[in-house]
């Protein structure tokens, strides 16, 4: 993997020095439209023991075309189980910054130390045993890692870190209420989706562990909290179960914190994954809190009423030319509904099903950095020709 730059840049974070080694790396853009870019910083984590180590970690950035500054948002991962953590690759969740980049985000998802290649020997979110959890080493490490991204973001100069949220998922919505409850300069918000610790669906579906003591913690982090946040938790969470993450949200209330709790309806086999396929449900929640934080700019796509231009089978008129874009189509025709597909204007396609097709269709057509536009969705055409 070839290294394109490599600098220093030191920074104040809450009171502490820190001093970031910023390397670029020459990996094959993903996802153009976005500017994605994929660079590393050097952060410096402590463990539940006290072990201090400074790591490499990854970060995906995503941005909106023009120079900004943008605000920005710290997307953060949840926590696989061990085995599954070394094949992770960096976090990059490609569908819910599609969406933010639309309302004029710079969108930055560290992946934590402890994954994918700094998997090893040092992992600062072991939480100790299950009867007796040592929560907030692991919030904190966390946490240093979003502040450390925040303090990368400040060298950026299309990013305006006065204004900025935290966002993530399980372990990742963890970090988020912890930071939240940092307080730290220009953070607006924070939105948790599914967050907690000590969860197993496999052995304790429904019932994690220690529960009350994430409760007291977070009661004891609202304290110090000052901005809002909108919390979402599926009701077929297989981790917290439906009734944890109340007393949770309870407790962040009780201990003077603000948020918003959603009991979002069962999705898929684990609601747990809801922020991956659920965004029919999360959206527009997710737009509603931030309208109320002043970001309006509208970035959910709506769906388009049946056109007339063609029958959806006939595709002697739609502009599927080349065999790659026909062979997609026909898979497309195949697929059960919900269902979509886009062209570009310079013979890209993309096509999804399932969960907020519209969004996602255009999205893997985007990719590539051409103008998109929607052709069909489930049995009617909605194109109305160029």
């Amino acid at each position: 993997m070839a290294l394109k730059s490599e600098m220093c840049r030191v920074w104040a974070v809450l009171g502490a020095g820190l001093c970031i080694a910023v390397s670029a790396l020459a990996e094959e853009v993903v996802a153009k439209d976005m500017r994605e870019e994929l660079v590393r910083i050097g952060v410096t984590v402590k463990d539940m023991y006290g072990r201090l180590e400074t790591r490499q970690i990854p970060v995906t950035i995503f941005r909106p075309s023009g120079e900004g500054p943008f605000p920005l948002v710290v997307f953060n991962h949840g926590r696989a189980v061990a085995a599954k953590r070394p094949q992770q690759g960096p976090n990059r969740p490609e569908h819910a910054a599609r969406y933010l980049v639309g309302k004029g985000f710079v969108v930055l998802a560290p992946t934590r130390v402890g994954y994918a290649e700094t998997y090893g020997d040092f992992d600062p979110e072991q939480s100790g045993p299950c009867n007796s959890p040592r929560v907030e080493p692991m919030a904190l490490a966390a946490s240093d890692q979003v502040l450390a991204t925040v303090a990368y973001a400040k060298t950026l100069p299309f990013v305006d870190t006065t204004r900025w949220l935290v966002a993530g998922q399980s372990v990742g919505g963890l970090a988020a209420v912890a930071t939240v409850g940092r307080n730290p300069p220009g953070l607006l918000g924070g939105i948790n989706f599914a967050g907690g610790v000590g969860g197993n669906p496999d052995t304790r579906a429904g019932n994690p562990c220690s529960p009350a003591v994430v409760g007291a913690y977070w009661h004891q982090l609202a304290t110090a909290a000052r901005v809002p946040m909108l919390w979402l938790y599926w009701q077929n969470d297989k981790y917290w179960g439906e009734d944890v993450p109340r007393s949770w949200h309870k407790a962040w209330l009780d201990g003077g914190g603000q948020a918003r709790f959603v009991s979002v309806p069962a999705a898929g086999e684990d609601g747990h994954h809801g922020l991956n396929v659920d965004m029919n449900h999360w959206l527009p929640e997710v737009d509603q809190f931030l309208a109320s934080l002043g970001f309006t700019q509208t970035a959910m796509v709506a769906t388009p009423p049946a056109s007339g231009y063609a029958d959806i089978a006939d595709d002697s008129k739609a502009p599927v030319g080349g065999k790659s874009r026909r062979a997609a189509y026909a898979k497309f025709l195949d697929a059960k509904s919900p269902r979509a597909f886009a062209v570009g204007d310079q013979g890209g396609w993309g096509y999804a099903t399932g969960d907020y097709v519209t969004g996602r269709a255009l999205g893997y057509c985007q990719r590539s950095g051409q103008a998109c536009q929607l052709y069909a969705i489930d049995d009617h055409v909605v194109w109305v020709g160029k």
